[in-house]
């Protein structure tokens, strides 16, 4: 496993001590309700902090071919197209996150996912690490 940058937040993300990248969601005690992410100022005694499963399948899923508003988007001024989408994670939650590792027309409903480390740059030039989904490639026998 790649040596990881830390977190973009530590309330988003676990990294194992292998390098294994979980996701953190916050289940409220009384309902069993999960969020995602969890919320910022989250009530010990109301919430408990749960990791989410790492493999899913595609919900839906889009291309921003356009220059998000700036602010709050703060990437590169060369913008490139990209994909992003919700992917379930079990039957409990669907998160939304940017895909990866296929072409942007290589996505299809239903296809299944895994949950991948991805590079962030902060404006003060700081490495981070957030997440994005790739296609789970099956491997000829």
């Amino acid at each position: 496993m790649p040596d990881l940058a830390p977190p973009i937040d530590d309330r988003l993300l676990h990294v194992d001590a292998d390098g294994a990248l979980t996701l953190l969601a916050a289940r409220e005690r009384e309902s069993g309700r999960l969020v995602f992410p969890a919320p910022g100022d989250a009530d010990p005694g109301r919430y408990e902090s749960v990791l989410l499963p790492r493999e899913g399948r595609l919900w839906s899923w889009t291309v921003q071919r356009f220059r998000p508003k700036s602010p709050p988007y703060a990437g590169p001024e060369a913008f490139a197209p990209y994909a992003v989408g919700y992917v379930a994670l079990g039957d409990a939650i669907i998160v939304e996150g940017r895909l990866t590792g296929a072409p942007l027309d290589g996505f299809a409903i239903d296809m299944k996912m895994r949950l991948v480390a991805e590079p962030f740059m902060l404006e003060s030039g700081e490495r981070r690490t957030t997440f994005a989904f790739a296609p789970i490639t099956e491997k000829a026998a």
